[in-house]
C-alpha cells in the first residue's frame, strides 16, 4: 500500500518580552525545535523538546512533536508513549489522536489505531488523513470493503490524490477484481503518465495473473523513475523468482533490503529464494521472519509449509498449511491436506 498521510509537527509563534515568562521560554524551545526539524538535525530538535518538558511537564505540543520526531525515526513505541503523554495532559487534542493513531498502525495496534481515528472524525469529520489512514488500518485487518469505503470518503475530499487513488485500485486488486482495478490505474495515468506506484501496482497485478512479460514491462517502468526503491526491486525479485531466474531475484533482494531493512515483504521473497535453492532451514528462518514483521504477507504459510515438509517436520508443515488455508493462500506446495 503506498505511503499514508505524515504524522504532523505542531507549530507555535510568539513574541518575545524582555522578562522571559516560563510559558514563553516553553515556547521558544518548542520553535526552536521546530527549527531543528526543518534543518534535519535530529539531536538538536530532540533537545529542545525535552528542555520544554523539562520546564513544564505536561506541555502537550512538545510531547506530540517529540512523538513525531521518534515517528519520522522509526521509533514507533517511543512515539506512542509521547503521544500518550500528549493525551494525558491535553484530553481531546485532535492532532495527538492522529499522530497516535499512525504510531499504533506501525506497531499493529490496529484497533488502538481506529478507536483514535474515531475520536478525530467525531470533531473533524472533513480530514482526509483521518479517512486515509483508516482505509490502511483496515487493508491490515483484511477488511477490504470497509477499507475501500474509506479511501472513497478519502477521495470526495480531496479527489486530485494520486495516493487514495494507487490504494483503492490495490484494494480491487488484492479482490481479485482485476477489470475495476484496470480502470482506476488507467485513470491514473490518464491524469499523471509517469507515476511509479500506478506501474509498479499493474505489474503486481499482472504477475498475479501470471502474466509475467507485461509484468516485467510495468515494473521496469517503475524502476526507471524510481531505480533505487526497495519496494519496486522486491517485487522485480519476485517476478524473477516465479520466472527462474533465481540469481538475479536474490540480488534484487538483497538490494531491496540494503534500501529498506523494514520490509517484510523482501524477506518473505528471500525465503522463497532459499526453498527454490533447496535451503530448507534458511527458507524457514527467512519467512518466520517475515511472518513476525506483518502478519499481512500473502503465501508466507504455503512457503513455510513446504519448507517444513521438505525436512520432514510434519506438524509445523501441517500447521503453517492450516494457516494458509485459512488465509486462502494458494501458491504452490506438495502438502497433503492435514488430519
Amino acid at each position: 500500500m503506498a505511503m499514508k498521510y505524515a504524522v504532523r509537527f505542531i507549530w507555535a509563534f510568539f513574541v518575545l518580552s524582555c522578562t522571559e515568562s516560563t510559558e514563553t521560554r516553553v515556547q521558544r524551545y518548542l520553535i526552536q525545535g521546530n527549527e531543528m526539524v526543518t534543518l534535519r538535525n535530529v539531536e538538536e530538535a530532540e533537545r529542545y523538546y525535552k528542555e520544554a518538558i523539562k520546564l513544564d511537564s505536561c506541555f502537550a505540543d512538545a510531547w506530540n512533536n517529540l512523538g513525531t520526531l521518534y515517528y519520522s525515526l522509526r521509533k514507533y513505541d517511543e512515539a506512542l508513549e509521547c503521544y500518550n503523554r500528549a493525551l494525558g495532559c491535553k484530553p481531546g487534542y485532535s492532532e495527538a489522536y492522529l499522530n497516535r493513531a499512525n504510531a499504533a498502525y506501525e506497531v499493529k495496534e490496529y484497533y488502538l489505531a481506529l478507536s483514535d481515528l474515531d475520536k478525530v472524525e467525531k470533531v473533524k469529520p472533513d480530514t482526509v488523513a483521518v479517512h486515509f489512514s483508516r482505509g490502511l488500518v483496515l487493508t491490515k485487518l483484511r477488511k477490504f470493503d470497509e477499507a475501500i469505503t474509506s479511501f472513497q470518503k478519502a477521495r470526495v475530499l480531496d479527489p486530485k490524490n494520486v495516493e487514495i487513488n494507487v490504494n483503492l485500485g490495490t484494494l480491487h486488486y488484492y479482490k481479485k477484481q482485476y477489470d475495476t482495478a484496470q480502470l482506476i490505474f488507467t485513470e491514473i495515468l490518464r491524469l499523471q503518465p509517469d507515476e511509479p506506484n500506478t506501474f509498479n501496482a499493474l505489474g503486481m497485478m499482472a504477475i498475479d495473473q501470471q502474466k509475467y512479460e507485461e509484468a516485467r514491462t510495468w515494473i521496469t517502468k517503475a524502476l526507471e523513475i524510481r531505480p533505487a526503491d526497495a519496494y519496486f526491486l522486491n517485487n522485480r525479485a519476485y517476478l524473477e523468482l516465479m520466472t527462474g531466474d533465481l540469481e538475479k531475484a536474490r540480488e534484487d533482494i538483497d538490494n531491496s533490503i540494503s534500501n529498506d531493512p523494514y520490509n517484510g515483504w523482501a524477506y518473505r521473497n528471500k525465503g522463497i529464494y532459499y526453498l527454490k535453492t533447496k535451503q530448507y532451514e534458511h527458507a524457514i528462518r527467512l519467512l518466520k521472519r517475515a511472518e513476525a514483521m506483518d502478519p499481512f504477507i500473502d503465501e508466507v504459510y504455503i512457503y513455510l509449509a513446504e519448507a517444513y515438509l521438505q525436512v520432514k517436520d510434519y506438524t509445523n508443515a501441517c500447521s503453517a498449511f492450516k494457516k494458509a488455508q485459512e488465509k486462502g493462500e494458494d501458491g504452490n506446495t506438495t502438502m497433503k491436506p492435514c488430519k
